[in-house]
This record gives structure tokens, sequence and C-alpha cells, in this order.
């Protein structure tokens, strides 16, 4: 017999008839429940969906035909995408939010003690207060697919898990993979959750609903599953144990503090709620949970999180197009160039997008090396489980390469990404031209260079843009789009939406030197060379700038990026702005000694097989300077607001369209601590006046390169801001 029921929320306040989010049908006393929130393209936990849920199982436990119910999404690749973070930004004070929290633990704790068995039939994104909910269930089956992942992202948002998520996730898998999961808000594939615990099977999407409604009448009849732990006399020990669990919270700690300086609450909050649940019971860890869930949510790290989790969540909308435009599909693509971009551009696009790839380079010894440095990528994934030994060998058939352009004429995108100088570039896009369809686009890889030079010979204009890849490719997670005043808008958007593709966050910038990210590095990196010369210590530079909040200081970033790169990029940045931009000469005497940086192992810090091994004291020599005291608070003064002026022009020149791109750009591209909001978000939060004072104070002292941007005056003296208050 076959009946289905539908349950609407007690809390809508339009008298029209709403759909509801959750459907029921009857399979021989298994409820299936469906959950498709309506007109949303994930399912979301909200309140009203909470409202709903508990009606839903008043019904179910007072049905006597229903003996267990599984938990199914009919949304695309997403079961439950977590809560609505929407209603987190309308909380305005601690209290509310604490009851947020409490209210979504006691509907979760509903499912929990149901007497009913509940299966989560699990396919796609199941997050935050999804995974909470699926906890709470008393099965777990989950498909095999790639896009289903399990974990919870909270501390990305500044926040914990708050519907119970740190109470019941180390009950289940034990507190060490759970603290793992938990402070890194990392996600995993459903064959890692079933080794760890945290699902009871995995099995293709074909056949989820059948098994878990079988599951779900096994338990009906046979009562639930007992489960054992997994992890041996290690888990006993450091799970199941006060001491061993004692070490586990302490070396934890120690990994947040090195991962995070303290910058972010969020994972030391959830340590303490994981911690007091496990010694003191699961009681006191939900209040502890609620508790701090509140006072996280109204935190000033919190917000600017959510701020940027909404700018990010914008931007995979926002083709960089006013009006509409047609996107070309993308089926083949072509990179000229096999070094260090090119070959991550190849294999990050071979990963993400799965596309056949053709690496060209001067001869086939590089073409070789490109194509293994491609395929690492692919050997990597494999080796951790990511790939199958069948999808591996697929993907590995896509990549290809040779020493000339045999194969380039199918290309329907070409990327250029050989040596950052001029003349080699343009000498590559008229060899492209000769080869390519007159409708393939061309992107150049460049860094600094203006597209309008490179382009300014070309036979197709409207197929040329920019395509700003940071390194390294497979780990940085901006793209910068650059589109000439003669790039069509067609060209533009499917740019936008490969780079979208291959896991980018794309901002389309103007055409100008630098374009946006480096553009504001620039003075940044200028000023490095200053302090250097003036005998600044270089671990005291990189300390500063790292316990300000960046993932390295700009010592080593200039190493790693490498230093034949910096200077040339400087080059192009002093002969675009002149004096401002004058580099100040320690690059020149570092390549002059061929330090190059990390990639021959020699720079401003000694490497040992390819790994910092401490600052190099022979560089101060090099120089000519003794390394001497420094005041930390100027030499983080100097070098922010040198940022922070520059990023205040390039906004006033339209550089990027927006603020929220600026600070995407700088957050995603150079690491600008996240917990500040971006660069532009820093000057709202400062006050421009108090900028505007502090660069006439960096000027006296040290110069022109100080003297405040006209648009920083102007909005001091207007009051302005980059962002509504």
């Amino acid at each position: 017999m076959t009946h289905e029921s539908r349950v609407t929320s007690r809390e809508s306040l339009d008298p029209r008839p709403t759909m509801p989010a959750f459907t029921t049908q009857n399979e021989n006393g298994i409820a299936v429940v469906t959950f498709d929130l309506p007109g949303e393209p994930v399912n979301k936990l909200t309140s009203a969906v909470r409202v709903e849920l508990e009606a839903l199982l008043n019904q179910l436990r007072d049905d006597a035909a229903v003996r267990a119910a599984v938990l199914i999404s009919a949304k695309p690749d997403t079961f439950i995408a977590g809560a609505d973070i929407e209603e987190f930004t309308a909380l305005t004070t601690q209290v509310q939010a604490e009851r947020l929290s409490f209210e979504g633990q006691e509907s979760v704790s509903r499912v929990e003690t149901f007497h009913k068995p509940i299966v989560a039939a699990i396919h796609g994104a199941c997050l935050g207060g999804g995974l909470e909910l699926a906890l709470a269930c008393h099965y777990r089956v989950a498909t095999d697919h790639p896009k289903t992942q399990l974990g919870l992202p909270e501390v990305q948002l500044g926040l914990i898990p708050g519907a119970g998520g740190c109470q019941r996730l180390p009950r289940l898998i034990g507190a060490r993979a759970a603290l793992d999961m938990i402070l890194t808000g990392k996600s995993e594939r459903a064959s890692k959750a079933l080794r760890l615990g945290l699902v009871d099977e995995v099995v293709p999407l074909s056949i989820l609903r059948q098994v878990a409604v079988a599951a779900a009448d096994r338990l009906a009849r046979g009562g639930l599953p007992r489960r054992e732990g997994r992890d041996g006399v290690a888990g006993l020990v450091l799970d199941r144990t006060s001491i061993g669990r004692r070490l586990v919270y302490r070396e934890s700690r120690k990994q947040v503090l090195k991962r995070t300086s303290g910058h972010y609450p969020a994972p030391l909050a959830a340590l303490e709620a994981v911690r007091v649940g496990l010694e003191q019971g699961v009681a006191a860890g939900l209040a502890e949970e609620h508790r701090a869930f509140g006072e996280l949510a109204v935190g000033e790290v919190s917000r600017k999180l959510v701020q940027i989790f909404f700018a990010t969540t914008a931007l995979k909308k926002d083709d960089g197009v006013p009006g509409k435009a047609t996107p070309r599909q993308i089926r083949r693509l072509g990179i000229v160039g096999s070094g260090f971009m090119g070959s991550g551009i190849a294999g990050t696009a071979v990963l993400n997008v799965e596309i056949d790839t053709r690496l060209k380079d001067a001869d086939l010894d590089r073409v070789g090396k490109g194509l293994k440095a491609a395929n690492a990528l692919l050997t990597d994934r494999f080796e951790r489980r990511r790939l199958t030994r069948p999808q591996y060998d697929r993907l590995s058939a896509l990549l290809s390469g040779s020493a000339d352009y045999r194969g380039f004429s199918r290309a329907d995108l070409v990327i250029e990404a050989v040596f950052e100088d001029l003349e080699t570039k343009r000498r590559v896009l008229a060899e492209v031209e000769e080869q390519v369809r007159p409708e393939t686009i061309f992107a150049t890889n460049t860094s600094t260079i203006p597209i309008r030079q490179i382009a300014s010979h070309a036979r197709r204009p409207e197929r040329i843009l920019g395509m700003h890849f940071f390194s390294p490719v497979e780990k940085m997670p901006l793209l910068e789009v650059i589109p000439t005043l003669a790039t069509s808008p067609d060209t533009i958007v499917t740019a936008v939406r490969f780079g979208r593709r291959m896991g980018k966050t794309v901002i389309v910038v103007a055409d100008r030197p630098g374009f946006w990210v480096n553009r504001i590095l620039s003075p940044y990196l200028n000023e490095t060379g200053h302090l250097l010369q003036e005998g600044v210590p270089i671990g005291l530079m990189d300390r500063v700038m790292t316990d300000f909040g960046f993932p390295v200081g700009p010592i080593a970033l200039l190493d790693e990026v490498g230093l034949d790169v910096a200077e040339k990029a400087g080059t192009v940045m002093y002969e675009a702005f002149g004096e401002r931009m004058k580099p100040a000469g320690a690059l020149g005497r570092m390549l002059g000694a061929t330090r190059l940086g990390r990639k021959n192992g020699q720079g401003f810090y000694k490497y040992t097989k390819g790994h910092k091994a401490g600052v190099d004291n022979s560089v101060y020599q090099l120089l000519g300077v003794r390394p001497g005291d420094a005041e930390p608070e100027l030499v983080e003064r100097r070098l922010i607001y040198s940022m922070l002026n520059e990023a205040a022009m390039a906004c006033a020149e339209n550089v990027v369209r927006s603020p929220r791109d600026g600070d995407i750009g700088a957050i995603f591209g150079i690491g600008f601590p996240a917990f500040r909001g971006g660069p532009l978000r820093m000057i709202d939060d400062l006050g421009p006046a108090r900028v505007v004072e502090i660069l006439y104070q960096l000027q006296e002292q040290f110069g022109e390169r100080f003297r405040p941007a006209a648009s920083l005056l102007e909005m001091a003296r207007g009051s302005r801001r980059y962002y509504p208050a």
C-alpha cells in the first residue's frame, strides 16, 4: 500500500498555501521522507523547516502504519547543504544566537530520540546542520559519488557546529577523527566516511533509495546496530581514556594555534565544546556548544567570514559582463608553455574540468617534464584515494603534448603561460593565431603586462584576454580575468565560466599594469626592499606579517614567487607608475648573485631538499647592511599602509568592479587576512580619516611614496565608506 502526506509550516506569515519542504511516501511500512525545499537550488535548514520537521515527526509517531523512516533529498547533488546562513546575519545579540543554537539542538535531539528508526539516505553535500541531522539518524547510507561530501565546515564561518555536532561526532568516530574534521572544517568523501564509521554503508546512487528502505526495514525488525570502535589500540588509548584524550586536546590546541596564530576563535571554542562534552557529559557539552555559538555568531570575526561567504557565493553567479552574453563550450584546451604555471594549469583543468588538454613547449624534454608535473597532480589524488584506478587512467589519457602546434587547430581555448616578457608573448600570440580557428579564444597568463600591449598586433582582438592564475595553480583559489576594451562579452563570460569549472573564484578586473592583486602587492614588496636595505632583520619582517595574519611573510613570499619573476614584475610596475613604484634595489643584488629563491635553493632563506631551513645570514653582507633592531609596529604600518593606499588608488581607477571584488581578490590572491575582511573593508573599519592621518605621518618620515590617495582624502572629508554601515 502506498499513500502520500504533506505537512506545512505552522509559522508561515503568508496566509496563502505554501509548498511543503517534506513529502512522505509509505513503502510497506517505511515512510520515505523526501526533502525538497521550494524555490531553492539546495536544501538548507531554516527555522520554518525545523518547525515543519517537528510536525512531521509527530505525524509519523502517531501513524501506526509507519514502522521506520528514510530521509532522502530530491535536490541534485545535495542532501542538506547546512543551516540558512542568512538567519545568522539577522542575529543582533548573543542571547538570540544562543537561542537559535539551542532550538537547533532540540530539533535534532527529537530525531535521535524518535522511537522508530530513521535512516539518512545521503547523496551530495551533507554539511553543517545537514550532517548534524544525519548524525542524529539511527543509520546512514551514502552514495559513492564524488559529490557526496560529509563535513562540519562551521569554523570557516567563524562558528562552531551548534546543533549537537560537537557531541555526536566524537562519540561516533572518536575524538581524534572528529577534531580533525571539526577544527579544520574539512569534508570527507563517502569512502573515507565509511572507514571512519561516519556512515554505515556506501552504495551507487542508482540503488540508494532501495538500500536505505531495506536498512530501515531491517532496523524496524531487528533493532539498532551495535557499533564497534574501528581504531584499534591507538583508538582505545587516545579516544577512550581520559589520559589519552588529554593528549589529543593538547596536540589539537597546539595545531590550531600554529595554523591560526590565535586570530580565529572558533576552532578553540569547538575544541572546548568537544572536551566538555566528553569529560562532563552530553548535557554539559550541549550547553557549552550553544553558549560558544552565541558568542561567536555576533563576534567580528564571524561577521567578516560570513560577509566573505556571501561575496564568494555572489561571484559564482556573476559572469563579469553587463547584460546577456553567450558562453562558448570549451571541449579542448591548448597550453603554450609547460613550466611550473603551464603544467599546473593543465593538471588542474584535467582534474576539475575533465578536458582534453595539450601542452606545447620549445622542445620535447620540456614537454615531458610538464606532462610529468601535470600528471603528478592526478597521481597525488589517486594515492590519497580521491580517484579510482579507472578514473586515474581516464584522466591521464586526456593529457598530451608536443614541441609544435599539432592538435591546436582543434582547441577552443589556448592559454599562454610562457616567460613574463612582452615580445615573447606577442610572438606566441602570432604563432597561435596562425594555427587556430577564428573562434578560438586566446588567454595570456601574464601577471603584470597589460593585455592590450600583448594584443596590439592581434588579428582577432575580440578573442583575446588575460587569465591570471596564481601559483601554485592547484592550490591558489583565485583567477583574475582581464578583458581589453576590444574583448567581446561572449569571450569574457566563456573565460569566467571556464575558470569556475576549474574550481576558481573568478574576478573580472581592468586591463591596467599589475591588474588588481599584483598592483596592490607591488608597493608592499617594494617597501619590504626598503626595510631590507635599512637593515631590518628578515625574520622580524616575516614574523610581524604572519602575526598580522598573512599565511607567509613578504620575504618568504619573494622566495616562493621567485626573485627573477618578482624583479621582472617590479620593472613593469615601475615603468607604468614611476617613482612611487621604484624598486629598492635589493632584488637586483640578489639576482646578481644568482639567488632565485626556492626554485634554485638559494634566496633569502636556506633550503634543504626544497624545504626552508632558516634565514641565510650571508644575505646581509650581500646587501651591504648590518641587521639591527626595528620597531615591529612601525614595520607593520609601513607594509600594510602601502598596500591600503594602493588599494584605494586602484579601486578609484575602477581596476575592480566593486569593493567586494577587490577584497575577495586580496584574500584569495595574496592571503590578506580573512578575519580583517580585506584591505578596503579594513579602511572602513579603521576609518578613512585615520588611514589618511597615518599615511601623512609615514610620508613625512619616509617620502612621497606614502602620499595618501586622492580618493582617501575625499572619503575622509565626506565620511564615506566602501561598504554601507
